[in-house]
């Protein structure tokens, strides 16, 4: 296909991704993004071999590794602390790390700073109040009362995808699955060279994202989804832990401020419909949003965006092209999301409960596949 002038709308991970895998290819590219100071939340996120893979095709490795830690094992703990595998990571880049934590700031920024130099256009605190599909092209009404005519949109944004809830109304909507996640930064410890991940109903992970930090992740059953407030926060935290592993516990004590604890409620959401219609697409978690459970949200973002670009060059026409990126992504991304979910459900009483060293395991072999 023929360069396009294409918008994407949402700008993190999956939008900025897209940016950099399109202009590579010779596009031009617009990022909008609501949020006018382009902020992330200040926590890490983990990452295995597939994004070290992506971020390699992307021409990102060297930046992306200087700016986190790499790391080849998942050690997975029982309740009480006691090691009950170290499960090795595939390496999917030659003489590079199978995992990497980093910051997400950190992550931001490579990304951010990429998407820039690459030549395209960010634009913030705007929204697309207006999406029309003539058939010919796309044309894009803007909160800021601009507008302009585009061959093809990208919704790159988010679970409450405004771009999917315009395309498809009647697709399902984000479903609270009775738990949530809790995040907080720590020194890191002498020795942590994996991701730590304890069991239990309260499930707990240990994350290295520099030489000095790590962070933890916790979580919790929350069947009524209810909202914490802030003031309070980092005790409410601590008193999640109360039951966990005693070098967990420890942990716990460092927890005192109320403005580095990030809570969320943990929502999935899967579109086995069409992922387009006419000239917009979407990726992402606008489309297949995951829990936390094994790692990937981020990646399948990662990964859609470079098999979205590469099916764009390998087609003339939008409907074939948009058809199939989503033949080759449906079925690892629903994996993903499904097998998420029954780790989820397997914690808080909601289905059987899963062995995370088998569900990691597989989950490897999956990814470890080509995209």
């Amino acid at each position: 296909m023929d360069a396009q002038r294409i918008l994407v709308v949402g700008g993190g991970i999956g939008g900025l991704t897209a940016a950099i895998a399109l202009r590579a290819k010779g596009h031009e590219v617009d990022v909008i993004e609501r949020d006018p100071d382009w902020s992330v939340y200040g926590v890490g996120i983990i990452q295995q071999s597939n994004v070290v893979r992506a971020m390699s095709a992307l021409g990102l490795l060297d930046d992306y590794l200087s700016a986190g830690v790499g790391f080849d094992a998942v050690e997975i703990f029982l309740p009480d602390g006691t090691m009950i595998a170290r499960v090795p990571s595939p390496r999917l880049v030659e003489g590079k790390p199978a995992n990497v934590g980093i910051g997400r700031p950190a992550l931001h920024k490579v990304l951010g700073d990429r998407t820039l130099a690459s030549g395209a256009t960010v634009r913030l605190g705007i929204t697309a109040d207006m999406i029309v599909d003539d058939g010919d092209g796309v044309d894009v009404r803007f909160s800021d009362a601009t507008a302009e005519r585009y061959d093809l949109v990208i919704g790159a944004d988010g679970v409450y995808s405004q771009t999917r809830s315009a395309l498809f109304p009647e697709a399902p909507q984000p479903q609270f699955t009775g738990q949530a996640v809790w995040r907080y930064n720590f020194p890191r410890p002498a020795g942590l060279d994996a991701l730590q991940v304890y069991n239990g109903r309260t499930g707990v992970g240990l994350v290295p994202i520099s030489s000095t930090l790590m962070y933890m992740y916790v979580t919790t059953p929350e069947p009524d989804n209810p909202r914490y407030p802030r003031e309070g926060l980092a005790a409410t935290m601590r008193g999640k832990l109360a039951e966990t592993a005693p070098a967990i516990r420890a942990l716990a004590e460092q927890i005192i401020d109320d403005e580095g604890v990030v809570y969320r409620p943990l929502e999935g959401l899967l579109v086995e419909g069409p992922w387009h219609k006419g000239r917009v697409v979407l990726l992402g978690d606008a489309i297949h949003a995951t829990t936390p459970h094994l790692g990937q949200g981020a990646g399948m973002a990662i990964e859609d965006s470079l098999v979205l670009a590469d099916e764009l060059s390998r087609h003339d026409d939008l409907d074939t092209a948009f058809t199939a990126y989503r033949d080759r992504r449906f079925n690892r991304c629903a994996y993903i999301v499904r097998e998420s979910l029954a780790i989820c459900h397997g914690q808080i009483g909601r289905g059987p409960p899963v062995d995370n060293a088998k569900a990691t395991h597989a989950m490897f072999e999956i990814v470890a596949q080509p995209i």
